[in-house]
């Protein structure tokens, strides 16, 4: 006989830390930043199609973004250098999905993406919503580094990529070289605890330690 009270299907993942993350209820308490840095150091820019031995991970994307943030606006203050790292950090959850995807996804990918980022932010100290000067200034970051990457792994064209992402900062040049996970997890955590500590969040994140 077909059971007719079945359980709900499983809607948390295990994390490698132990921690149970509720994917439709994300916690701050369930978020640690050692999971984040092990899968976005194994998550693939554009969808793996890049060149060279390794992909580019988003743990790199992502350090590079801030570099490039504190380019643009060398006073910036670190906790906003902090979000610039952590911009993309949703994905060690739901992956890389390539821009065209999201959109056709639609609404509801768009805000399981921004719950979670929210509990990201307060479990590191940030605010749940960013300011927009601040939103669009890591905006901005993250359209540059595409168009470094376009270009120079993934087959792009200048002219499609200027297109695409717009023109990158002026006296700015970077050559990206794509890490292997285990070097991109390491530079993504020190990242992260330099800048937790010169934004003195460094007692926030030992509160939820404690959780």
């Amino acid at each position: 006989m077909a059971n007719r009270n079945p359980e709900p299907p499983r809607a948390w993942q295990r994390m490698l830390s132990g921690r149970r993350l509720d994917l439709l209820d994300p916690s701050p308490v369930d978020i640690e930043i050692e999971d984040i840095a092990h899968g976005l150091a194994r998550v693939a820019r554009w969808n793996g199609q890049t060149v060279g031995e390794h992909p580019m991970s988003v743990a790199q994307h992502s350090v590079v973004v801030e570099e490039i943030v504190a380019h643009l606006d060398p006073s910036i203050d670190a906790k906003w250098r902090l979000a610039a790292l952590l911009h993309d950090a949703a994905e060690y959850v739901i992956g890389d999905m390539i821009s065209p995807f999201k959109a056709a996804l639609g609404l509801d990918y768009q805000a399981f993406e921004d719950r979670l980022g929210a509990a990201i932010h307060i479990r590191f100290g940030l605010p749940a919503r960013m300011p927009a000067r601040v939103k669009t200034l890591i905006k901005t970051a993250d359209r540059a580094c595409a168009f470094f990457e376009a270009t120079q792994l993934a087959g792009f064209g200048v002219e499609e990529s200027l297109r695409l992402f717009g023109r990158p900062p002026a006296r700015y040049a970077l050559r990206i070289e794509p890490q292997p996970p285990a070097i991109a997890q390491e530079r993504y955590l020190h990242r992260h605890h330099t800048l937790s500590e010169a934004a003195g969040f460094a007692k926030v994140a030992a509160a939820f330690e404690t959780e």
